[in-house]
């Protein structure tokens, strides 16, 4: 069959109509606006709503349904503004510029409108189709606030829309003005924000410089650019520097700047703030707005933070919620994992019943299923540990920990901003490194940059529990846990100011942290928070983690003799050669050649280091005749009687533990270094300075640990 000429036409017209009611949506906005609530809202996606800074790390896309449109919704980053310091404003920029959307959903905090206006003063001079969600509308309502939102929409030539995004109160209303501006049935204004005599003459001697070059057009508008040179934006500069006209739109921009700071007695990029937070306080003027008195929304917050952040109160009280965090991390935790355990143990036994003797038999038994299930088995304390972060973060206690902290560092020499990275860094240090570029002192970039492996990443959970529950009483768990913590931030400080004192040197920049209100998160995106972890825990372990079981296994299986018991052929293999060489270097730290390889393995993953300990005391079945060894001993007293066989104490563990905490970041984190400093020779000194402190420390603390 052949469809005919005017069945083509109809199809070739259907699917015209399919495209264009295709819209594009970019969400923008302040951290803690409501993007991501109004994102799932929509789209029914399965995103987390983050209330710290920094949740939302990447761009997020889902799809709704409206009146037979489709709107692709691309949930970026939060960010404060569009310059070129933070990932998060490059990236929310980069978005924008490279993949420009048919419309742009500004979402703006209605109960803190002037910080948040800012950011749409920006947008502005991007000249872009935009609507601005005036949301958490209801919280304006019960505090009384006054304003005019149609007015304030005229004045910007933005469409303003209140909303609630947590009942999808407006919603609808709001996707009906983004088709109307999509469709050209909302009649489009546009404005400039007038920055003020002085500035206005830079912008338009550098537009009139921009406007006639085609690469400038294709990218940006000349007035943004022009804005952002004056700044001296990074990205705007390097952007620059690559235009035929190059030298004349630099002497332009360095005579304008000139001319600026001379007049205001500023710098530009102050004026500049300035001029748009004042054209913000006229709009709002003119839009009648006035905070309202009925009601406090955010008394219970102030209540709550005069405990929580309290000068004396506020950090016994972090330390009392991480305890209590670990303490129902082991106990809770303790149940599911002697489950899995069990299972773990019975496909062992399974696969080593009915497999055919052979290295197949024992690469899967030995290498998969004792690399592997040596750190699945801890999947349950994982969950529940992430259950806890995401409660705090989300909730808006994580922001207290980092002010909490910045008091009591701030003293101790580590600053303000560094301290996002460093809360940051409990999770990963690598997102915790690359959120270094939020620092505008290079000084205090590169430290935080190097002190930053000494945060106990969750990677190294694994091998904390390993060792803990292993040589540890209950009782004594928790406390080792929580000292651990303790010890990388003593370490971590300590190190900022020696750095500071004699290596790296200059003046610091002060902090300012935004504190967000306290919500109560859903149980619901407590779960799917956790649930997003606990898949990344099992992809890894589908991953890296076999991989390396199985390399681990491979060198302690050849050469292979089969005359020789299990402990003999793996002190005889590749591995047990790898771990006696270096014997020397760890001996005075009370290790055995096992940990030695461990440590080694860890060099690419930190969780490797708890699957290396499981393949290389897997099928060892040398002190099956051991008296200490009975039927019923739990694995942790089994483990623990093989290790003491090979010389390990509970000196040696403390050692262990903390030479873990404090050596070589993972390959991934040095190499995020170099990026960030733009220098392998600060990557090579962190691996080096990092290492050399773990083996210091892990060496006073075995000996002093023998003495008690």
């Amino acid at each position: 069959y052949t469809a005919t000429y005017d069945e083509q036409e109809d199809i070739m017209q259907r699917a015209a109509t399919k495209r264009q009611r295709h819209i594009n949506v970019a969400l923008v906005g302040n951290p803690n606006c409501g993007k991501t609530s109004l994102f799932n809202y929509a789209s029914g996606a399965n995103e987390r709503v983050g209330n710290y800074s920094g949740v939302t790390v990447s761009a997020k896309e889902g799809i709704a349904e409206f009146e037979g449109y489709e709107i692709h919704l691309v949930d970026l980053p939060g960010t404060y503004s569009l310059s070129a310091y933070s990932p998060e404003e490059l990236y929310v920029r980069k978005q924008i510029i490279e993949k420009t959307p048919d419309v742009v959903l500004n979402v703006v905090d209605a109960s803190n409108l002037e910080r948040n206006l800012y950011l749409t003063t920006q947008l502005i001079d991007m000249h872009l189709r935009m609507v601005c969600a005036l949301n958490m509308y209801d919280e304006t309502e019960r505090r009384g606030d006054n304003i005019d939102h149609e007015k304030l929409g005229k004045l910007l030539a933005v469409p303003m829309v209140p909303t609630v995004f947590k009942t999808g109160r407006g919603v609808t209303a709001l996707f009906r003005t983004i088709v109307e501006i999509y469709e050209g049935r909302l009649k489009e204004g546009h404005i400039h924000v007038n920055h003020g005599q002085y500035i206005e003459q830079g912008i338009d001697s550098l537009r009139d410089v921009l406007r006639n070059n085609d690469d400038v057009r294709r990218r940006y508008t000349p007035r943004f650019l022009a804005i952002k040179l004056l700044e001296h934006d990074s990205n705007a500069d390097d952007f620059a520097r690559k235009l035929p006209n190059a030298d004349d739109i630099f002497s332009i921009r360095d005579n304008a700047v000139k001319t600026i700071e001379r007049e205001l007695r500023t710098d530009v990029e102050t004026a500049i703030m300035d001029a748009k937070y004042g054209f913000i306080n006229g709009a709002l003027q003119e839009a009648e707005f006035g905070i309202g008195k009925d009601e406090d929304t955010y008394k219970i917050t102030h209540l709550i933070d005069h405990v929580i952040t309290h000068r004396y109160i506020g950090f016994p009280l972090f330390i009392l919620i991480i305890y209590l965090m670990f303490y129902v991390t082991f106990s809770l935790g303790q149940y599911p994992m002697e489950w899995i355990e069990s299972a773990v143990s019975w496909i062992g036994g399974m696969t080593s019943a009915y497999m055919a003797e052979g290295p197949l038999k024992d690469m899967i038994t030995d290498g998969v299923i004792g690399g592997v299930g040596a750190v699945i088995v801890f999947l349950p304390q994982i969950l529940i540990l992430y259950a806890f972060i995401s409660f705090m973060e989300d909730s808006g206690y994580m922001a207290r920990a980092a002010f909490i902290m910045d008091k009591i560092m701030h003293k101790m020499g580590l600053h303000g901003k560094s301290f996002i990275p460093l809360i940051m860094g409990f999770g990963c240090n690598v997102p915790a490194v690359m959120a270094t570029r939020t620092i505008e002192s290079r000084r205090s970039r590169l430290i935080t940059m190097l002190i930053l492996p000494f945060m106990s990443c969750s990677a190294r959970l694994p091998i904390y529990i390993m060792i803990v529950g292993t040589f540890f009483a209950t009782q004594y768990q928790t406390p080792i846990m929580l000292l651990l913590y303790i010890i990388g931030i003593i370490v971590a400080t300590l190190m900022s100011r020696i750095l500071a004192a004699f290596l790296i040197k200059g003046d610091d920049i002060p902090f300012v942290m935004e504190l967000p209100p306290y919500r109560f998160p859903t149980l619901k995106a407590i779960a799917r928070h956790t649930w997003e972890k606990g898949k990344q825990y099992l992809k890894k372990m589908g991953g890296i983690i076999l991989v390396a079981s199985i390399i681990v296994w491979a060198l302690g299986y050849f050469p292979h003799n089969d005359r020789l018991n299990a402990q003999q052929q793996k002190e005889a293999s590749y591995i047990g050669m790898i771990g006696k060489t270096v014997q020397p270097v760890f001996e005075p730290l009370g290790f055995n050649w096992k940990m030695n390889v461990g440590i080694i393995a860890g060099i690419g993953a930190k969780e490797i280091v708890a699957s290396t300990i499981g393949v290389l005391y897997s099928g060892d079945d040398s002190f099956a005749d051991d008296e200490k060894v009975v039927e019923g001993d739990s694995k942790y007293s089994m483990l623990r009687n093989k290790m003491e066989q090979d010389g390990m104490t509970q000196s040696s563990a403390i050692s262990f533990l903390i030479f873990v905490l404090l050596y070589f970041p993972c390959v991934a984190t040095i190499a995020a270094i170099k990026n960030e400093a733009d220098s392998w020779g600060w990557a090579a000194f962190t691996a080096v300075y990092t290492t050399t402190v773990a083996w210091i420390i892990a060496f006073a603390a075995y000996n002093i640990a023998r003495l008690v």
